[in-house]
C-alpha cells in the first residue's frame, strides 16, 4: 500500500477519529514520541496529516487527517480489514477464541 507499517498504524488510528494529541497517538499506536515525531513530520509533508493547536492547551497539538488522509484510511483500512480475514480465517473457531482471550488479556495488562 507504499506505506511503512508505522504510518499505516497512525493513519489507522486516526482515521474516522476526531484530533487527538500526540501524546494520546503515541498511547494509541504505542509508537515511541522519537519515532512518532518523525513519521507525523513525513506524513504531514505528504499532505496526509495535519496539526493544529489544542484550544484546550496551547502547549500541545491536535493531529488529524486531512481529506486526503481521510481518503487513503477509507482506501487502505478495508484491504487490511481483508487481509486480516483471510489470515484469522485459517484459524478453526477454539482457536480463534484462545487468540481472543489471549488478547485480552495482553490488552488489559497495557490498559490498567
Amino acid at each position: 500500500m507504499g506505506l511503512t507499517t508505522t504510518q499505516f498504524d497512525v493513519i489507522a488510528t486516526l482515521g474516522n477519529q476526531p484530533p487527538m494529541t500526540c501524546k494520546d497517538l503515541g498511547e494509541k499506536t504505542l509508537v515511541t514520541k522519537g519515532t512518532l515525531t518523525g513519521v507525523l513530520e513525513r506524513l504531514e509533508v505528504k499532505g496526509i496529516l495535519e496539526r493544529k493547536l489544542n484550544p484546550e492547551d496551547a502547549r500541545s497539538q491536535m493531529i488529524g487527517l486531512t481529506k486526503e488522509g481521510q481518503a487513503l484510511f477509507e482506501r487502505v483500512f478495508p484491504m487490511h480489514l481483508q487481509h486480516l480475514e483471510k489470515a484469522f480465517s485459517k484459524l478453526s473457531e477454539k482457536e480463534l477464541a484462545e487468540v481472543t482471550k489471549s488478547l485480552q488479556v495482553i490488552n488489559h495488562i497495557f490498559t490498567n
